[in-house]
């Protein structure tokens, strides 16, 4: 074989190749006649083995905790808008008011009534008496008696009556202020002053609160069942139990700068979608948590004691499998079949396939062809698998520029 490549050589320096072409070819056969390049350059790492708390990633939004349409408890017209649209509100404040002349009249009626109720009581009061007196002298029959008596029981419930009518006078007349009925941000005002409103159907804002906020989520059935299985087990609290923690981004945050605690957790799956509604509760002093904006949640999952941990940049994936190179006997990769679990702290639990103190390789992996084959390891650390080569001794760096 190699005589019949030096053969095929020889007849190249005949032809139009240069001999720096044919020293090339021989230079990359062994005497074996086989190819043989040099071992690719590779960065390995060791497996990270450390105590983690893993934490499970979810979407949510987030939710005010409370919200309310403000609509009129009496018909009447608009005469007035007294906030600032999309304003903050305090509990209490005067939002807007309806036409009080109707009601102010129907509550002057019912006092005149209330009065007049109290005058026939009074009177009632009076003949009963004069009855109750005149009997022991046989001056008035029994019977005179007991008609005093129910004209008195008659006059004291028109007098609780009358005063019903009034107070409900009264409370009509009090709904046409239209107040907050807590602190938080408003809404537009949805009707303009001089139109009718109709009792409880008209709109006439909305009011969310500020501080604090939910943070709604949902989490999957085999989550679901995970979390179930940890509380048993005694490895995690359930939320429904513990205010488990939570950290909270927004779509233009890095990270999760928000905390929280969880709230609630529902009492069933929603069988069309296989999810369970979720729910938690953080601090939003500064308003920046708008009600309805996206979330990115953090829920608190399963401690780990000895967990080994490697960068997501050396997991390669053959089909349905995931897989690692380590670094072999005699400086070759050796390929591991791997199961990973969550996300820490920017690297992944390996949950089998890793033993403690073996190399990954984190870089170079794209050069290595087949199972065994030999590399040339350089060592880095495997929170920064990108950490470059150092440069030759006695080589300077490269001039900027």
């Amino acid at each position: 074989m190699f005589s019949t490549l030096r053969v095929a050589v020889l007849r190249l320096l005949r032809g139009p190749v240069t001999a720096v072409t044919a020293l090339l070819v021989l230079a990359a056969c062994g005497q074996d006649g086989h190819q043989q390049f040099p071992p690719p350059d590779v960065s390995v790492a060791p497996v990270v083995q450390r105590s983690v708390t893993a934490w499970d990633d979810y979407n949510g939004h987030i939710e005010a905790t409370e919200s309310a349409e403000i609509r009129p408890r009496v018909t009447g017209h608009l005469t007035g808008v007294h906030y600032r649209e999309g304003g903050l509100v305090e509990k209490g404040q005067l939002l807007f008011t309806i036409d009080d002349r109707e009601f102010s009249a129907a509550a002057d009626a019912a006092r005149a009534d209330l009065v007049r109720a109290e005058s026939r009581l009074v009177l009632a009061q009076q003949e009963l008496t004069r009855a109750e007196a005149l009997i022991a002298a046989r001056a008035v029959s029994q019977g005179e008696l007991e008609s005093r008596r129910v004209e008195f029981q008659q006059a004291e419930a028109d007098r609780v009556s009358a005063r019903a009518r009034l107070a409900q006078a009264g409370l009509n007349l009090g709904f046409t202020r239209v107040t907050a009925p807590f602190a938080g941000r408003a809404g537009d005002a949805l009707v303009d002053p001089g139109n009718l409103v109709q009792t409880g159907t008209t709109i006439l804002t909305t009011v969310v609160s500020i501080d604090p906020v939910y943070v709604a989520f949902e989490g999957d059935e085999r989550a679901y069942l995970r979390y179930q299985e940890l509380a048993r087990a005694g490895s995690r609290q359930s939320s429904r139990d513990a205010r488990n923690p939570v950290q909270v981004g927004l779509a233009d945050e890095s990270g999760y700068p928000h905390a929280g605690e969880m709230d609630f957790v529902d009492n069933k799956l929603n069988p069309a979608t296989g999810t369970i509604r979720a729910r938690a509760v953080l601090p939003n002093p500064d308003g920046a948590l708008t009600p309805g904006l996206f979330a990115r949640v953090r829920l608190l999952g399963e401690s780990q004691k000895d967990a080994l941990l490697i960068h997501e940049q050396a997991v390669l994936t053959d089909q349905d499998r995931r897989y690692v190179y380590i670094l072999g006997k005699g400086n070759t990769a050796e390929r591991r079949d791997v199961k990973l679990g969550p996300q820490v702290e920017g690297l992944r639990i390996v949950e089998s396939g890793l033993a403690p103190g073996d190399r990954v390789i984190v870089n170079g992996m794209r050069k290595i062809f087949f199972a065994g084959q030999p590399v040339s390891p350089r060592e880095v650390p495997m929170n920064d698998p990108d950490q470059p080569a150092p440069a030759p001794a006695g080589k300077p760096p490269p001039a900027a520029g």
